[in-house]
């Protein structure tokens, strides 16, 4: 009997694609940089790239797996109204699938102490949920954050039922032991503002094996003025602080009903209590006749007060009012974004509570950079990838301002943002491998050759380096393991060189377009050092070539294939269903994920 789990089912779950591993080009024309350095800790290998999210996430796998600190991403909310042409059903099984396979990748590139959090509402809200928990596994499950996006007043269509108000952000960790940024207690004296004057020496007493000086009402004063580390603060002696700490405990069990012994309004001072360093603790007992409760005055704990004092912290809150922030935040960085623009103040608590500086922060959905620009004020370092052309018409131009010390707006100032640093821009390299006038399988002509030499070793696990001094090196998988990529058909004679050279301590790889004068069996028993493979036989199998558009728009993708078994019976039903015929531009589309019909 197989072991069952529980888990979220949906049309086409057991569907991934094969996705090809693409190289990343540098448009330097595109990638911008401070004119000069502003502070030592200025970043400026920053990436931002053009291209579909799931195959740019493939790309950054080598380079970049368990490296990013916290991922936030705001996915399409798949509301609906976009769908109306899709059966429900297929509509929610397309988002799950392609958002599984993206998480998947970004659990991959996050650090074993790395977060995410996704921000979404409640049209998949909670399958987003249960998804998560089962690629993060659902004792990674940290909390939701409820963020209010907009007021009451502010409604989003006139004719809706409900009016959505609040958003969501689970946020996960990579692994057990990975720990939130928890804020801080600010270190204030200002509820330290109470002074205790003594005007009489007072009567010494005995109680509970301590020594005790009472004054009577008259005796002894209190003034409240500015708050100071010898100042005192003022605490009820009531309720559960009678049970929770020494002070509590001494009231309780020695200085309960002495109003009747020393008169109201008496003053207790304790000696050998406390950790104020004041040596002993004021107590009071009620001032009227129809009271019962006292107080007791304590001084700012010594440990709070040394230099390396570890802060105090408290939990991290899980509801912000955020409406006034997301009403105003439109024009942020210059990018005036009408839809779905998330505020600099959003991204400031995400950042803060799951990354530090220095950190690699992921954004696969950039919009209108947000994350990007928070990031970067914030000495982050950022990864974004953007499919729309707003890659270009706002977060080139947003990140530019923000790099010149010109945007003044969002964080900027809490931040104390001045300017510097820079990014790289990129985008995704064509498929490797295309189909010639016949239909064969060949390299893509617009590679050129150190781009072909990149792409083969990204396919085979290696680092990219080309060596300065051995011209047969391309790339590394160790110190004594190596690639070499050619278009040649290399000899015989050729290969006897190159083992020569190579050397027994160490082993290559060779990629090329044919050998001769040897087949592949003796090849390996006459140069052990070497291995020989195919251009481009040797991965004509691994991934779905030619496949650009993994998009989350589910209204621009084909429709899914149908369940063999279902087969007849949908036929008959799109026989019975005229208004869902199929265009007939649809017909000879591809699968999902790359499948022929």
């Amino acid at each position: 009997m197989s072991k069952q789990k529980l888990e979220l089912t949906w049309i086409g779950k057991d569907k991934r694609p094969k996705l090809e591993p693409r190289i990343l080009l540098e448009d330097s024309a595109k990638s911008y940089h401070a004119k000069q350095r502003v502070t030592e800790n200025d970043i400026f290998d920053n990436r931002l790239i053009f291209g579909d999210n799931l195959l740019a996430l493939k790309a950054l796998e080598q380079e970049f797996s368990g490296k990013v600190k916290c991922v936030y991403i705001d996915p399409p909310y798949n509301t609906g109204a976009a769908f109306e042409h899709y059966d429900d059903a297929l509509e929610h099984s397309t988002w799950l699938g392609l958002m599984r396979d993206r998480l998947e990748m970004l659990r991959r590139l996050l650090s074993p102490q790395g977060f995410i959090c996704c921000h979404i509402d409640d049209s998949e809200g909670h399958y987003l949920k249960v998804l998560l928990d089962e690629v993060f596994g659902r004792a990674n499950y940290l909390v939701t954050l409820y963020v209010q996006v907009r007021y009451a007043e502010k409604t989003l269509k006139q004719d809706m039922n409900f009016h959505k108000q609040v958003e969501q952000i689970h946020v996960y960790r990579k692994e057990y032991g990975a720990e939130p940024n928890l804020p801080e207690k600010d270190l204030s004296f200002d509820k330290f503002c109470h002074y205790i004057t003594e005007k009489a020496p007072g009567t010494r007493i005995t109680l509970g094996g301590k020594a005790v000086t009472v004054f009577g009402a008259g005796q002894w004063g209190v003034k409240k003025k500015e708050g100071s580390a010898k100042g005192l603060k003022e605490i009820w002696a009531t309720g559960s602080i009678l049970d929770g700490n020494s002070s509590g405990r001494f009231f309780r069990d020695y200085l309960t009903g002495r109003a009747a012994t020393d008169g109201l309004g008496a003053l207790y001072k304790v000696e050998c209590i406390g950790d104020d360093g004041h040596g002993h603790r004021y107590f009071t007992g009620p001032a009227r006749a129809s009271a019962t409760k006292g107080k007791y005055f304590q001084g700012v704990p010594l440990g709070k007060l040394e230099p390396d004092a570890e802060a105090q912290t408290l939990p991290i809150e899980n509801f912000y009012d955020l409406a006034g922030s997301f009403g105003n935040c439109r024009h942020e960085g210059g990018a005036d974004f009408r839809s779905g623009k998330k505020p600099e103040a959003l991204l400031e608590i995400v950042l803060r509570h799951f990354s530090s500086p220095g950190d690699i922060v992921l954004d696969s959905f950039a919009g209108s950079g947000s994350t990007g620009a928070v990031a970067h004020k914030m000495g982050r370092r950022w990864i974004m990838v953007e499919l729309g052309e707003h890659c270009h018409t706002h977060i080139i131009p947003r990140m530019k301002l923000v790099i010149d010390g010109e945007d003044r707006t969002g964080v900027t100032e809490n931040a104390g943002w001045q300017g510097g640093g820079g990014f790289r821009y990129y985008k995704l390299a064509p498929s490797l491998i295309v189909n010639d006038r016949w239909g064969n399988p060949v390299i893509n002509p617009e590679y050129n050759a150190a781009q072909l030499a990149e792409a083969l070793a990204k396919l085979e696990g290696f680092s990219y380096a080309p060596s300065e001094v051995q011209w047969w090196q391309h790339g590394h998988s160790s110190e004594r393991d190596f690639i070499y990529v050619t278009t040649q058909n290399l000899s015989a004679d050729q290969l006897q060189a190159l083992s020569d050279e190579v050397g027994s301590d160490r082993s290559l790889l060779i990629c090329c377009a044919a050998f001769h004068g040897v087949t592949a069996a003796k090849a390996a028993e006459r140069w052990p050092n070497l291995t020989l493979k195919k251009i481009p036989k040797m991965v004509l199998a691994r991934c779905e070539w030619g496949h650009d558009d993994y998009s989350l728009n589910v209204a621009n993708l084909p429709m899914a294939k149908p369940d063999p078994v279902e087969a007849s019976a949908a036929a008959e039903a799109s026989q019975k269903t005229k208004s869902r015929k199929v265009p007939a531009a649809n017909l000879n589309q591809g699968g999902l994920f790359g499948e022929n019909e």
